[in-house]
């Protein structure tokens, strides 16, 4: 059994465990199961299109369908960690019974997670591990992503690998999981090609991002640059903006993360070598599973695994697994597994492109 079925195999078994609880629970009539609660979700920017596009809806469509009565209250930090401390307390004071948050900056919101702690008020950290005394953590494995990054730029660069010049690009230094894709792509790239310049991307912002590259060029020039390791699709976009404005028509191999459109739309047209595609409603069914069954008093138990944070050890855990897409990937994964039709990808710009890649229908 591979990695990916087995843990898509110890997901399944620990929703289907969350599910018997709650029957279980719930045998006077289903009158407990019909009482509904407060759920609050804590996102932390919109500079990802992710947050609103997918992790938002798809929370709200899996807690009407696994809490019908529960109302979903949602705040978005915008980046700013003091506005996040204040959205959560506001929350805890407005009566939230449980707390869905992905923490804009892990250590700023730790004193929160333990006002929430003590107010009764168990958090799921989701997608990023956040500090203190959190009920949950749910989210991908961040070594494999970084992985599956790092060998896709050694599968690119084939036989010129063994020393060639790479720049690394770094998510947001405030995110444990920006340290956590690093590690897992160093883990893969360390000792094969030499690392000539690393940049951290303050918000994982795509300015920011065009900018440390544009500082890259400066250094090695634009001949001088055979890969770019990008943490995630945001950056990527800087990445390859900047090296556009240089003048560079052949692109390096450049990683991402997400599988954003526009960043699969840059794969079709040859910009971007991959991204690594992260199934966001398993991540949110997951989420709300969790909280639900914390939300009624429950144990939501049978979680496949355990994570340490700085602050607390064996807390439970739904470490989900990534996968690296390329162009050959986009049609059996992303149009088949139904996270974009065809015609959204393949654009009137792009229908040549499209073709080239054999991505017709």
């Amino acid at each position: 059994m591979s990695t990916g079925t087995r843990t898509r195999h110890l997901v399944a078994l620990f929703l289907a465990a969350v599910l018997t609880v709650c029957l279980a629970s719930c045998g006077d009539g289903g009158a407990r199961s019909e009482r509904g609660f407060t759920v609050g979700l804590l996102l932390p920017s919109r500079s990802l299109p992710r947050w609103e596009n997918a992790d938002k809806p798809l929370i709200e469509e899996q807690l009407k369908a696994r809490c019908p009565a529960c109302t979903l209250t949602y705040a978005n930090a915008e980046n700013d960690a003091a506005r996040q401390r204040q959205q959560m307390i506001s929350m805890i004071t407005k009566g939230a019974r449980v707390l869905i948050v992905d923490a804009a900056d892990t250590k700023a919101l730790r004193s929160s997670i333990y006002e929430a702690h003590r107010a009764g008020v168990p958090v799921v950290a989701y997608d990023r591990l956040a500090e203190g005394p959190i009920a949950g953590y749910i989210g991908f494995d961040g070594a494999q992503v970084g992985r599956l990054q790092g060998q896709a730029l050694l599968t690119a660069l084939g036989d010129k690998a063994p020393g060639a010049t790479v720049v690394m690009m770094n998510g947001d230094p405030t995110s444990p999981n920006a340290a956590w894709y690093r590690e897992g792509a160093l883990s893969v790239l360390r000792g094969r090609v030499d690392i000539a310049r690393s940049y951290d991307t303050p918000g994982w912002n795509t300015q920011e991002a065009h900018t440390n590259m544009v500082a890259a060029l400066a250094a090695l020039g634009p001949e001088g640059i055979d890969a770019v390791y990008a943490a995630n699709d945001a950056i990527a976009a800087g990445v390859i903006s900047a090296l556009k404005s240089a003048g560079v028509r052949r692109m390096p191999p450049v990683t991402g993360q997400d599988a954003d459109l526009d960043a699969v739309r840059r794969i079709v047209k040859g910009e971007q070598y991959m991204t690594v595609y992260k199934a966001f409603r398993d991540e949110a069914a997951s989420a709300v599973a969790m909280a639900v069954a914390l939300g009624r008093g429950e144990d939501p138990g049978g979680t496949p695994t355990t994570i340490d944070s700085p602050t607390t050890r064996d807390i439970p855990a739904v470490l989900l697994s990534p996968t690296a897409i390329t162009v050959a990937d986009i049609g059996p994964v992303l149009v088949d597994g139904g996270v974009y039709p065809l015609s959204r990808i393949c654009v009137p710009r792009l229908r040549e492109a499209c073709a080239a890649a054999g991505l017709t229908g």
